[in-house]
């Protein structure tokens, strides 16, 4: 799950108990906020999350020198880190599945990063279901034994669950087709629709909720299948069944974590483009993607500044970035009013949280813990709002980054973090959509402090241990995730994957706009590996002769 890319309350601290590893010292920078001066490009990316930095590593990988402008003064997205005295929290990257060597994506990683990304298995079970009535399930890290503990649970169900591995298997066979035919745009991209995409795409235009309801009759059980479905942001009666299945075999061989903390991705696949003559700047503000002739030839910053290259990709959202880096008149066109009308996926908040003492001895573990209230997966947002009593939330999602990191040094206070998320309506939050970050009044902080007391009570009644170890609390809202990442209306998985998301023939890697391609997770699909494959077709619809050269070399390893 994706959480905030900060919280409200204070600015980042340096004074923080860091890794012990070389990794997290003092690492040589490979972004400032000037840029190199003088320097030209021959492709400049917007946005430094996982998909613009995937993007951006490819190209250079293939001689390029790419520019990479990120408007926060961290790079990284959702996979960068932050600080406070004593700690230090991931924001985005819980739980990443197909990173090693035995997958496509896992090679491709690892040579993106010359080798330098290394990962670290959550264990034997890496999320762990609690519901009502003390009902326990555990996901592991074998497809076997995932198999099994479904059949422990629900032991006549044998036939649906058979049944739910077989769509599984099918929906990811039809991936690759889908994939390529995302490149190309207009009539190309129709064709491609037709010839290579259309085994999956019949599972990307059903519900979740009607595929599942085809399989089992058992309540219960459709809601185990779907027990994943924070991964993308959308329950079963709105999400797409192929998310759901890319999903449950996006982690079919368990989860990992990066070793060092998620800012090591930023670290390495920023470095490549560095060491490929290209640079990343922070603290760059992109008003507008400069159009001249029909063409996208460069960006124009917020304080005027104008940079040009042959090659422009947003990796901003697909979406924001017609609403926001596009001249109103390419908004009213056909293809960008019916992206614009997709629904983005839900905001969340997030309760991040210091402990001092041995946190595993209170019930904490690498594997994530979902708590859910009730049954129905269909409740699906915290029901929050200024004006009424807070009740509590129908499910939570709890992190412990400083047990998933082998480097993690806890020092002699026995420091660890954790980490509670939940999804909220935005709607919640509009009444201080317009004020400034840190300074948002009295009303606001006050509705954030019931709302951290609440989800701090709630998560304690489940791990009561934990209580005494509390050194360190605060909470995130949508308004941070607005500030720092700017998707629309705080969405932390961009559109919501449902099925007319992916019925849109005009989400592709190539834009109408000649010069103008998109990357990150609106091209392809949710989460880390999600933004990454779309920043791999972004790379490829850009460079296709090159890439696509490097794409067969690392699928024959």
């Amino acid at each position: 799950m994706t959480t905030a890319p900060t919280s409200d309350p204070n600015s980042q601290s340096t004074d923080a108990n860091s890794q012990s590893t070389d990794a997290n010292k003092s690492t040589e920078k490979y972004w400032n906020k000037r840029g190199k001066q003088g320097q030209t490009y021959d492709a400049i990316v917007i946005g430094s999350g996982m998909g613009g930095m995937t993007s951006a590593a490819i190209l250079a990988k293939q001689g390029h020198r790419v520019l990479v402008l990120e408007q926060h003064y961290t790079p990284g997205g959702f996979t960068h880190m932050f600080k406070r005295p004593h700690y230090i929290w991931d924001v985005g990257v819980h739980a990443v599945g197909e990173v090693t060597k035995h997958s496509m994506t896992g090679r491709l990683l690892d040579d993106l990063t010359d080798g330098q990304l290394q990962w670290a298995s959550l264990g034997p079970v890496y999320d762990e279901f609690y519901y009502p009535n003390d009902f326990r399930i555990d996901f592991p890290d074998s497809p076997q034994q995932f198999h099994a503990n479904l059949l422990a649970a629900f032991p006549h169900e044998k036939p649906a669950i058979d049944r739910y591995f077989q769509l599984v298997r099918e929906v990811s066979s039809g991936m690759r087709g889908y994939y390529l035919a995302r490149v190309k745009s207009g009539f190309l991209g129709r064709m491609a629709d037709l010839l290579m995409a259309r085994k999956a795409q019949s599972y990307f235009e059903q519900s979740t909720q009607e595929v599942l309801a085809s399989i089992t009759h058992d309540p219960k059980l459709r809601a185990v299948f779907a027990a994943q479905w924070g991964y993308y942001g959308s329950p079963p009666s709105r999400s797409c069944f192929a998310i759901q299945a890319l999903v449950t075999k996006h982690f079919l061989h368990g989860a990992y974590y990066p070793v060092g903390g998620a800012k090591r991705i930023a670290e390495c696949l920023l470095k490549t483009v560095a060491d490929h003559g290209g640079w990343t700047r922070i603290s760059t503000d992109v008003q507008t993607i400069l159009i001249e002739k029909g063409r996208a030839v460069g960006v124009r910053l917020g304080d005027g500044e104008e940079i040009r290259a042959p090659l422009i990709l947003s990796a901003a959202g697909i979406s924001s970035t017609l609403q926001r880096l596009l001249p109103s008149d390419i908004q009213e066109q056909t293809w960008a009013t019916s992206i614009r009308t997709l629904p983005p996926a839900p905001a969340h908040v997030c309760l991040y949280l210091g402990f001092k003492g041995d946190i595993t001895q209170a019930g904490a573990g690498p594997a994530n813990k979902w708590f859910y209230e009730t049954w129905d997966i269909e409740k699906d947002a915290w029901l929050i709002s200024p004006e009424q009593p807070i009740p509590d939330a129908p499910v939570l999602y709890c992190s412990f980054p400083s047990l998933k990191d082998p480097h993690h040094d806890p020092g002699p206070e026995t420091r660890h973090t954790g980490e509670v998320v939940t999804f909220v309506p935005w709607q919640a939050f509009q009444p201080w959509r317009d004020s400034r970050w840190k300074k948002r009044g009295p009303s606001y902080e006050d509705f954030k402090t019931q709302l951290q007391d609440k989800l701090l009570e709630q998560f304690l009644r489940h791990l009561p241990a934990l209580r005494p170890m509390l050194d360190h609390v605060e909470l995130s809202t949508p308004l941070s995730t607005d500030h720092f990442c700017r998707p629309i209306h705080g969405s932390i998985y961009g559109l919501e994957p449902t099925p007319t998301r992916f019925k849109n023939r005009h989400l592709r890697a190539s834009s109408p706009i000649p010069g103008l391609f998109f990357s990150g997770s609106e091209v392809a699909s949710v989460g880390v590996i999600g933004a990454m494959m779309g920043g791999v077709l972004g790379a490829t619809a850009a460079a296709p002769g090159p890439v696509s050269k490097l794409l067969r070399k690392i699928n024959k390893r």
